[in-house]
């Protein structure tokens, strides 16, 4: 496939802090884009799956394709194809140096790693940086679920005073105004070289929205019996989904993520006065540093990728899988709100009291949801070549 191959040769930026320091940057960056963009418009979800079932999140499928739900934008190719660029971008940040691909690296499933991301001027995050998996599925988003949309969530970390530190999005605007390959990009994107808020969280919205997985080894076993699993890994599906782990009664459906939806019992299972927004408490601490949602609940992730998207729980507390079994096995705390399932009906903790062997297997099954093929597929990768 043919390049094309736009080259910036000494670029200067000069910016005006909100201290009144000029920040001058000067870079040597070339950006590579195919000519023809990547069908980002035809998604590949994992089977028995379907786009958020409400409007709490911004696509749905119709005709075979995601569109909003709000105003009825396309996930085009070029659409996405700008919003890859701005997510790799660092001049989305205020002094050049984060971009959104920062702290959500491709080869981790777009976590980054760590158990706080280093952000704008050396600032550190409070939370761990989730992993993006299959967000057209989920209907709350981030680790305390405040937002129901991927366009809602497409600028907050660019705005976010630890993360990227663009606070004043006309200084953005004006950013992208001065670099050389953003009107060709909007251009084609949205009929039009005008670049505004609007419209770069629309780009960024497509492309984070593009981004799924569905080619993991399980993926592949739902297919042939699981004949290709091992016989550890057979045993950790069982117990995930029985009644002695119970994994897939928080982790559930083909996405393996907070059951959310208006009538499922993580969303507001029916109810018009209550909704648990994805989110619950696990017993991580008896007092909660950091409260979540409220209450020390938080969202239940995906667990698609999990085996390379550590450290996990929203502060990076445990490093492994293991560790993370053993939580639920004998270290689940007392909290006033812990999740029910977690007691014996009378507010008292009840573990799951997992064997060595039965820790061991769902470890093994867990590890079957890794998508290789995800971490590597080129219309995800970073477009910059430095």
């Amino acid at each position: 496939m043919k390049k094309v191959l736009f080259i910036i040769t000494g670029l200067v930026f000069i910016l005006q802090s909100c201290a009144d320091k000029t920040i001058v940057v000067t870079e040597e960056e070339k950006l590579n884009l195919p000519a023809e963009p990547y069908a980002y418009n035809s998604l590949s979800l994992p089977a028995g799956t379907s786009p958020a079932s409400n409007n709490f999140n911004d696509f749905e499928i119709l005709n075979g394709a995601p569109i909003f739900i709000e105003n009825k934008t396309d996930i085009t190719p070029w659409g996405a194809t700008l919003g890859r660029v701005l997510f790799y971008d660092k001049k989305l940040s205020l002094n050049n140096t984060v971009s959104c691909a920062s702290c959500h690296h491709q080869d981790k499933a777009f976590a980054d790693g760590k158990q706080f991301s280093t952000g704008f001027e050396g600032r550190v995050t409070t939370r761990n940086s989730m992993a993006i998996v299959n967000p057209v599925l989920q209907n709350n988003l981030f680790w305390d679920s405040r937002s129901k949309t991927i366009h809602d969530l497409s600028l907050q970390p660019i705005q976010n005073h630890i993360e990227m530190g663009m606070e004043n999005l006309d200084r953005l605007v004006e950013k992208l105004n001065n670099t050389e390959y953003y009107k060709p990009l909007f251009t084609k994107a949205f009929g039009s070289e005008e670049i505004n808020p609007e419209n770069i969280s629309k780009a960024i919205s497509q492309f984070v929205a593009s981004i799924t997985s569905s080619r993991s080894r399980f993926d592949v076993g739902q297919k042939n019996n699981f004949s290709n699993f091992s016989e550890l890994e057979k045993l950790g599906r069982d117990l995930f989904h029985g009644e002695i782990a119970k994994c897939s009664s928080c982790h559930g459906g083909g996405n393996l993520s907070a059951l959310d939806g208006p009538n499922d019992p993580y969303g507001s299972g029916g109810s018009i006065s209550q909704d648990l927004r994805g989110a619950t408490n696990i017993g991580l601490d008896l007092v909660y540093k950091d409260n979540g949602l409220g209450n020390g609940k938080f969202k239940i992730p995906s667990l698609r990728n999990i085996e390379i998207t550590g450290p996990y729980m929203h502060d990076g507390r445990f490093n492994t899988l293991e560790e993370v079994v053993d939580h639920y096995t004998n270290g689940i705390k007392p909290h006033k709100d812990l999740d029910i399932k977690f007691t014996d009906g009378k507010g008292h903790v009840k573990p799951l009291n997992l064997t060595s062997l039965e820790k061991k297997a769902i470890v093994a099954f867990l590890k079957t949801l890794t998508d290789t093929e995800m971490t590597k597929d080129p219309k995800w990768s970073n477009p910059f070549k430095s």
